[in-house]
This record gives structure tokens, sequence and C-alpha cells, in this order.
């Protein structure tokens, strides 16, 4: 081999094994936060500080799927040793960056109450990825494999997610809400009607009725607390055959002996189905938080 082509040879290879190294240390340094049990990976939400938590990834052995958990926490708490009430938000997707924004608004104008807000995520809105109609539904005699998640969803929160943000957050176990709106509504009626005790509070939003909306006409499981809240919310701009549900559903209720939690129902003047959730939201942990409900 000639001189000049050993040097020309000797560059290429110089090259090459430059442009390798630089792959290997940009993999190094983006991180999927898809990676399971990785808490310190690094997310755009760090940059967000009305957003300013924590994230990770847990698989769901109820469900057999991983969810991605969002959590906000409280303004000072790496200052405080006190423990927060924590609003646990469905379709986190979409959700969890609204809302748990929209908590410390209300701390600043209403005074509300620190909490730790859990945004519970699929990570995307693809229908493949994103069961939510399945996991937030019960299954009905004309069913198919679509709907009747909601039990193994339940289990998912009460024995798996709720546990997991207990031991890593300072959580106050007898102060846990729960948010759904629309679909995620349904599984908040659910989990009232169902396992009342999980949860000491729980807002509705616009909520979804059906399949099977006789079960929440019937009576509800009971419970051993005596401070439960439940707050359902219906927009009056809401679809027509929701509102009508909802109407009657609270005409039913209004005034029932037995309920397991205290009921709030309220109309909001002009809201619309999915884009009222911040006024679902503030009316719901206001009434929660109030010393005279």
């Amino acid at each position: 081999m000639a001189y000049r082509e050993y040097k020309v040879l000797i560059k290429l290879l110089r090259i090459q094994g430059a442009a390798l190294l630089m792959v290997l240390l940009a993999s190094c340094h983006n991180v999927s936060p898809d990676v399971a049990g990785s808490s310190a990976t690094k997310v755009p939400l760090d940059h967000l500080p009305a957003l300013s938590g924590d994230y990770f990834r847990f698989d769901s052995r109820s469900v057999g799927r991983p969810f991605h958990i969002y959590v906000r926490f409280p303004e000072g708490y790496s200052a405080s040793d006190r423990d927060y009430p924590v609003v646990y938000l469905l379709d986190g997707d979409s959700l969890f960056p609204i809302l748990a924004a929209n908590h410390l608004f209300l701390t600043y104008d209403e005074g509300l109450e620190e909490a730790i807000v859990v945004g519970i995520a699929y990570g995307s809105f693809d229908g493949s990825i994103n069961r939510r109609g399945h996991d937030f539904s019960t299954r009905s005699l004309d069913d198919d494999s679509k709907q009747g998640g909601a039990e193994a969803f339940h289990n998912f929160l009460e024995s798996e997610l709720i546990p997991e943000v207990e031991d890593r957050y300072r959580a106050e176990p007898s102060r846990r809400i729960l948010f759904g709106q629309s679909r995620g509504g349904y599984m908040v009626l659910y989990s009232a009607f169902t396992h009342p005790d999980v949860f000491w509070g729980r807002i509705a939003s616009n909520p979804t009725f059906d399949p099977e909306r006789e079960q929440f006409f019937s009576p509800a499981a009971s419970a051993s607390r005596d401070d439960l809240g439940l707050v359902v919310t219906s927009g009056t701009r809401d679809f027509s055959t929701l509102r009508e549900v909802a109407l009657e559903w609270h005409e039913a209720w209004k005034e029932a002996d037995g309920m397991p939690w205290a009921l709030n129902f309220v109309s909001i003047e002009d809201g619309t189905h999915a884009a009222s959730s911040t006024d679902s939201y503030r009316s719901g942990v206001l009434w929660l938080f109030s010393e005279d409900r």
C-alpha cells in the first residue's frame, strides 16, 4: 500500500470512530421517559415550575398495561414535613397540565389548601394505547371486548397506584380525591357506588352514564366513613343526551336517604362538555375542602 493511501485510510478510520463515539454519547443522554422505574428521567415538565414534581412509569398487573404517572408537588413541599391531600386525575394525558396548574391558581385566589396532584396518563390519544373506553366502563349485556374494564382499573387504583404514591410521597391517606371528565366521570361514579371508602372526595365532571346506567340509579354500597363527598357537575351546554340524564340522575338522588356520601350537584352555566373541566374542578375542590359542607 502506498504511503498516501495509508494516510487516507487512517483519516477515514478516525472520522468513523469519532462519529460512532458521538452516537454512543447521544444515546446515553437521550433516555426515553418510557424506561420503567426511572423517576430521575428528565422530562420537559422539569422546566415548568407550576407543574414541578415527579414522573414515573407504572406497569399495572391488574390492567396488564403501563401508565405514565405525573406528579405535581405543592408549593413549599421540599421545605415542609407535613402530609398533603392527593388529587388523582383520570385522563392525565390532557387534564394533568390544565388542572394541576389550576390547583395552584386556586390556592392563590381562593385560599384552597395545597395538594399533591397525580395525573394518570396513557401516553397517547391513539386508541390502541389509550384504552379509556374499556377501562372506564362496565360490561353491558350486548357488550364486546371494548368495554368492561372498570373493576380491573379500580383495583389498579386501590391496590397498586395509591400504595405506590403513598409510599413515595408525603400523602394523607384519609383525604384522597378522584377527578374524572366525561367517560372518566363515569369511572368516578362507578368508584363512588361500588367502593365508596377508597376516596374521601370525588368529582364527576359532565359524566357519561352508559353502559348500564341503571347501576347509578340503584343503591350504592355502604361505607364505613361518614365524611365522604361526591360532586357531580353538568354544563348547561353539555351534549343534550348527557345533560338530560344528569338532571334525571340528580332528581332521583337529591333527596334520597342512605347515601354513603354527601352529594353536591352543580350546574355550570354556559358550560360545555370538555372545556369546562376547570370550572368543574374549581367548584368541586372548593366544596370538598369547605368547612361547612
